[in-house]
């Protein structure tokens, strides 16, 4: 939703200039791509799990912090540059934290969390659903933003990820340095 609809966001706190949001809009690429790789550095020296946790936690804390962000940009008469440049910090957070852990790790956990007979199958599911889910935010973001504003979105996103934290503390276990054939065990 961020990086379909950031000027939108940018919009609702102020943000009156088109070069203003497209640089804002091109610093969110940026931002996106550095820390990508930045995640993919990490991966196999820190582990796949503490990114996802880090990922996930930064996430909701990120969300909930644009959230609070553009409550304040929406519902005070008059924006201001202070609050425009908290809304663009709070979105490269967002766009920072999902890079480093969902936007690099998630395909390579789950390709070493399936068990091989099914790895193929399972991949090409896996990779289905994420792009249905993410059809599914893209769709509703706007209808849901009128529905319970444009901060109740990313409230809800927030508590989402945090549901997300909760299951990837809870459920998925370290798998670097594991071999693929070992998986079977360490899911059973």
């Amino acid at each position: 939703a961020i990086l379909l609809y950031s000027p939108l966001v940018f919009k609702a706190v102020g943000m009156a200039s088109n070069s203003a949001i497209l640089g804002a809009t091109v610093a969110i690429g940026a931002v996106k791509t550095c820390f990508i790789l930045v995640g993919m550095l990490f991966t196999d020296r820190l582990g796949r799990r503490p990114l996802l946790l880090a990922s996930t936690a930064g996430v909701a804390t990120t969300a909930t912090a644009l959230a609070v962000t553009l409550y304040i940009g929406t519902s005070t008469t008059s924006s201001s540059p202070a609050t425009a440049a908290a809304c663009l910090a709070s979105v490269l957070a967002v766009v920072a934290t999902y890079s480093i852990g969902y936007g690099s790790v998630v395909s390579a956990y789950s390709a070493e969390a399936l068990p091989l007979r099914l790895r193929a199958q399972a991949s090409s599911l896996a990779m289905a659903v994420n792009r249905l889910t993410c059809g599914v935010v893209s769709m509703t973001f706007i209808s849901l933003a009128d529905g319970i504003t444009m901060p109740g979105c990313f409230f809800l996103y927030a508590a989402v990820t945090a549901a997300a934290f909760v299951f990837v503390y809870t459920r998925l276990p370290e798998t670097k340095g594991r071999r693929l054939e070992d998986m079977k065990l360490l899911f059973d």
